[in-house]
């Protein structure tokens, strides 16, 4: 008997400002929904986007905004929960709360990437930082006896360190598309030994701190080149830093690309880099790491739990852009240390399922409502 699920979060897979957590909760409950169960996703709307519309097993409700989601989605959820009958809820809390337990008296599993906390700061202005920050503030209190689902021991860790009982606690991390990142034995890395960053260009990203470390390696290790895969608000900044480091003739934007073009860069690339401030996990590194190429992150929450120091990559102090210079020199210059790293890269990845993922996800569901006393249809 498959379950009714209402899973909330701020933008689906489809918005173009969409990230890890919306392909972390999309392959999840695109899995439950193939095996029978009955789901709808709230979240907000985006232009061109279908008020309504049914894609890859989930039925989609899009309300409001990307701006406004957070103060119109109370009604909306009101309104869907009064209209239809639901077995439990999923509140995905990777920006701002809705605090649905204020609303609703339905089983409810809070899934979290992770929280911004002081993070924000580095991001937004003052004025928006500190209403991100206070508005996650209550999250302890009113969150406290629900249950939780967490991509990372870091993010587990970050809410015991807000009063959640660890109990309560499920760490269930994140899959691989096998099919779609792994190696090409066809295919050769590219002859210009590239150094590859792939994610949104925010400014707690840090991308910043990579473009300094560049600046800094050492003449003869070869005609390196520096690609930056992805599009955000921080690329204007991040240009004006590249010219002014003297580095464009080194250094390539592409902005936005698609599925195939980014494992392209993901297969040819000598190295990965993932030098942000903090992480929920870290997906693209274990993308990366499942087309045999090793990465370097700043050793941060979430980063720390997707690369195994010295196994799988390296980690680095956070703004240690000396020590990142000399982790990149080495893996240009050192054949056999990235030969190695690079098999345990591979043997890293085999161990992420999203299968798994999705059916770990779906026996937690069923103890949350086993748990609450509800029978489901």
């Amino acid at each position: 008997m498959g379950f009714r699920i209402l899973a909330v979060n701020w933008q689906d897979l489809k918005n173009p400002f969409a990230g890890g957590a919306e392909v972390h909760l999309q392959e999840i409950l695109s899995r439950l929904g193939k095996w029978g169960h009955e789901v709808t996703l709230l979240c907000s709307g985006y232009p061109g986007g279908a008020a309504e519309e049914t894609y890859d097993h989930i039925d989609f409700i899009r309300r409001g905004s990307r701006m406004n989601f957070n103060w119109v989605t109370p009604r909306h959820f009101r309104r869907l929960t009064a209209g239809r009958v639901f077995d439990i809820v999923l509140e995905d809390i990777n920006k701002i709360p809705f605090y649905l337990p204020l609303f609703t008296k339905l089983p409810l599993l809070a899934i979290v990437p992770h929280l911004f906390a002081t993070t924000v700061f580095q991001e937004a202005n003052p004025l928006l930082a500190s209403y991100v920050y206070l508005m996650e503030k209550p999250v302890g209190l009113v969150y406290k006896n629900r249950p939780w689902m967490v991509i990372s021991e870091s993010t587990r860790d970050d809410l015991v360190a807000r009063g959640i009982d660890p109990a309560r606690i499920a760490v269930i991390h994140c899959g691989i598309d096998h099919e779609l990142y792994a190696p090409n034995p066809e295919m050769e890395r590219f002859v210009q030994p590239t150094i590859l960053y792939l994610g949104r260009l925010k400014k707690y990203k840090s991308v910043d701190h990579l473009l300094q470390a560049a600046a800094r390696l050492p003449e003869g290790i070869g005609d390196w080149r520096v690609v930056v895969v992805g599009e955000g608000d921080d690329r204007s900044r991040l240009e004006k830093i590249t010219a002014d480091l003297g580095l464009g003739r080194r250094v390539t934007f592409t902005g936005f690309v698609d599925a195939a073009t980014k494992v392209n860069y993901l297969r040819g690339a000598k190295v990965a880099v993932c030098p942000s401030l903090k992480e929920g996990w870290g997906l693209t590194n274990v993308e990366a790491n499942a087309c045999g190429t090793p990465v370097i992150a700043a050793n941060v929450p979430g980063l720390r739990d997707s690369v195994r120091d010295g196994k799988t990559g390296l980690l680095y102090p956070y703004g240690n852009i000396d020590t990142l210079a000399e982790q990149l020199t080495l893996l240009l210059s050192n054949q056999e240390r990235w030969e190695q790293l690079s098999t345990g890269a591979l043997e890293w990845a085999e161990s992420f399922h999203w299968n798994e993922a999705a059916r770990e996800t779906e026996a937690l569901i069923g103890r949350v409502i086993e748990q609450a006393g509800r029978n489901p249809h």
